[in-house]
């Protein structure tokens, strides 16, 4: 299997107020992405973060910034993204039907990384075109409960999704988001996810070092088994 185990701390768990110290923080304890939860209190109810912060913290943090958009309209944030610093922009498929080849294209010329995600309820097969395109996204994001909010339960049943793709592609960066934790990262690491996000299971936890090094070595003792 070529692709490697990435833990991505969700920011969206840490404190808003001290965004460039919390993301030194996570790190300082092993994290190999920050990921970044952009809403628009549109295609989901809640409102986050956008550009400006973005552009903010990248002035004190070279780290792989992956940004995961929960907006209708992936298009009209690709150009401040790009220029804010964000590393990957993972849109969602349900709100690019359309023009996912022009997003695709134009998310790789601000230099950033393409990723598809999808909702618990839309069926896998939607984003294998994305993924066998010429021009292809580098990762899918399967989400393991409705984006939106934080702190939600993860639902056991998407990981069926993640196994399909795993069979189908070997290599692709395959990322899950939502609840998981020490209590349900081996379901995820043995269906085939190798980038893991991690919200409350990490900053709630007294020891967010040890959180993140026991979700790695779930994903790397997987794939050594698969």
């Amino acid at each position: 299997m070529g692709v490697t185990a990435k833990i991505a701390p969700s920011m969206l768990s840490s404190d808003f107020s001290n965004l460039a110290s919390e993301a030194a923080r996570m790190l300082d304890y092993g994290a190999d992405w920050l990921h970044m939860d952009i809403m628009d209190g549109h295609f989901v109810p809640n409102l986050t973060i956008g550009a400006p912060v973005i552009e903010s913290l990248r002035k004190h943090t070279k780290a792989y910034l992956d940004c995961h958009l929960m907006v209708t309209n992936p298009l009209d944030y690709v150009e401040p993204m790009g220029k804010a610093g964000a590393s990957g922009f993972t849109f969602h498929v349900e709100a690019s039907k359309d023009n996912w080849q022009e997003l695709v294209q134009k998310i790789k010329s601000k230099g950033m990384s393409p990723g598809v995600a999808l909702k618990p309820g839309t069926p896998i097969e939607e984003v294998f075109p994305l993924v066998e395109a010429d021009n292809p996204v580098d990762m899918v994001l399967v989400m393991t409960v409705e984006p939106g909010f934080g702190g939600q339960k993860f639902m056991p049943d998407t990981m069926d999704k993640v196994r399909t793709l795993r069979q189908k592609y070997p290599s692709l960066d395959i990322e899950v988001d939502g609840g998981l934790g020490p209590s349900t990262i081996a379901m995820a690491a043995s269906a085939g996810a190798n980038c893991i996000v991690a919200g409350s299971s990490v900053f709630g936890a007294p020891e967010p070092a040890h959180v993140i090094s026991l979700l790695k070595n779930s994903v790397e003792e997987a794939q050594k088994n698969s």
